[in-house]
């Protein structure tokens, strides 16, 4: 459950309920979905069905964009050496860690110190940070978003922007090691600047898309980010996955917030 005292402490954020309406429709289109109660979405039947849903939708998928991997991975090996998966620890459900794939988007054996720094900035709200809060082009939205990375090769950036580099993930779907749906998982050394509050988002098995993804991606600030995924894991069912897969194709097409 979300705790009362997060939301009403952060000023500047949005409660989870704005952030969440902002993300799936209106707030008529969201006051019209029956969502579940906390004892429902935690149900055993309802933990079961999403596992069930996790598999066969990753095979289908994984059958379906079978052409995109080998035109990728052609793409990777022709433009920088190195590998052309990307393989990194993350933190997963309750803190264990497992193997993170995504396709190869930087130069090969890139050094991460300026990753490091900016998670901290970004993680710790701090007024400057490597995104620089920059604006997205019209003026006004803020991009909290490693925007000017020079390690990004000239393919890793498209890949970036579409999130076709997160097709790998599929296999850790199989795997069991994350869901189609649910709170991006972190990096080890960005677990070091959460507060406690934070962690709570570590009580759901992670995903490849979730509420953050649909609801402005780079543009919602970290606080706002946990608030989501709070909410997600407070509400989650069946019908609400769907929905959020349902909305993340149209900002992979449109590269919205992708970086």
């Amino acid at each position: 459950m979300i705790p009362t005292s997060i939301v009403t402490t952060q000023r500047r954020a949005r409660s989870p309920q704005q952030l969440e309406r902002s993300a799936l429709g209106t707030a008529a289109e969201v006051e019209f979905i029956p969502w579940p109660s906390s004892g429902a979405a935690d149900g055993v039947a309802s933990l079961i069905l999403k596992r069930v849903l996790d598999y066969a939708l990753a095979a289908v998928f994984l059958t379906l964009t079978a052409p995109f991997f080998l035109v990728i991975a052609a793409c990777i090996k022709l433009t920088s050496p190195g590998p052309v998966f990307f393989m990194q620890e993350r933190v997963g459900r309750n803190g264990k860690t497992f193997p993170f794939y995504k396709f190869r988007t930087m130069q090969h054996n890139s050094d991460d110190a300026v990753h490091r720094e900016f998670s901290r900035e970004f993680i710790c709200a701090s007024k400057k940070t490597h995104g620089d809060a920059t604006s997205n082009g019209n003026g006004n939205a803020k991009v909290y978003k490693l925007t000017r990375d020079p390690r990004v090769t000239a393919i890793g950036q498209f890949l970036r922007r579409t999130s076709l580099d997160e097709l790998p993930q599929l296999f850790n779907v199989l795997r069991g090691e994350m869901s189609l749906v649910g709170p991006r998982p972190p990096v080890l050394y960005e677990l070091e600047h959460y507060q406690d509050w934070h962690k709570q988002r570590l009580a759901a098995r992670p995903g490849i898309t979730g509420l953050w993804q649909v609801s402005g991606r780079s543009s919602v600030p970290f606080d706002e980010m946990v608030l989501l995924d709070l909410y997600y894991i407070e509400h989650r069912s069946t019908f609400m996955d769907l929905r959020i897969m349902a909305k993340t194709l149209p900002v992979m097409l449109l590269g919205s917030g992708g970086y």
